[in-house]
């Protein structure tokens, strides 16, 4: 099995497990793909850079809140609310934030506000912004890299812990526990803030 959109590599895994054979390789790849994507769950954001086009509804007349994008290649409008027919030019919107930095790096865009004459069009709550560009991050950032190799690793262990027993203790059983703490910490400042 290939690794799909994965944030860490097998041989970060393995390096980290102390694993130089190739028994367990599959079982890994699995490990770090399903590790990837729980941290794309727990975020609501994806951090692998894929190009695409996607849609969205004007907040108002001005901005439109999108999706994690790194570059933009179109933006067009349906101002008469069925035919995407106005093409904005770079001079006609302004991507944001301006300055954005998480982890030193610097973040994707999260809004378009349009800044000269031409307005999006808000018809109800219809979806009539549509966006073709790259969404995501790029580079994956290192805090995710590492909570991806921390969650793969837990997943890969968890084979050795039937029914989510890990052992017995002095003071019983010792049971696996949810999302761990220093993976839920390290992507905490890329959690999606979303006002309710």
């Amino acid at each position: 099995m290939a690794i799909t959109n994965g944030y860490c590599t097998l041989q970060d895994t393995k390096d980290v497990l102390r694993l130089t054979d190739s028994v367990d390789d599959s079982l890994l790849e699995l490990c770090i793909e399903s590790a990837s994507r729980q941290i794309d769950g727990h975020c609501e954001r994806n951090f692998y850079s894929a190009s695409a086009t996607r849609y969205f509804a004007a907040r108002d007349s001005y901005e439109v809140e999108i999706d994690d994008l790194t570059a933009i290649t179109t933006l067009e409008t349906a101002p008469d609310g069925t035919t995407f027919d106005t093409t904005w030019n770079s001079s006609d919107y302004q991507l944001e934030p301006l300055n954005g930095v998480t982890g030193g790096l610097p973040t994707p865009y999260t809004m378009i506000r349009a800044i000269d004459d031409l307005v999006f069009p808000t018809i109800g709550s219809e979806a009539l912004v549509r966006v073709t560009g790259t969404w995501g991050y790029t580079p994956v950032p290192t805090a995710i890299k590492q909570a991806t190799i921390l969650l793969a690793m837990r997943q890969f262990k968890r084979y050795d812990s039937p029914l989510g027993v890990a052992g017995f203790g002095d003071l019983g059983a010792i049971r696996v526990g949810k999302l761990d703490p220093d993976v839920d910490a390290l992507v905490m400042p890329y959690k999606k803030v979303t006002a309710a």
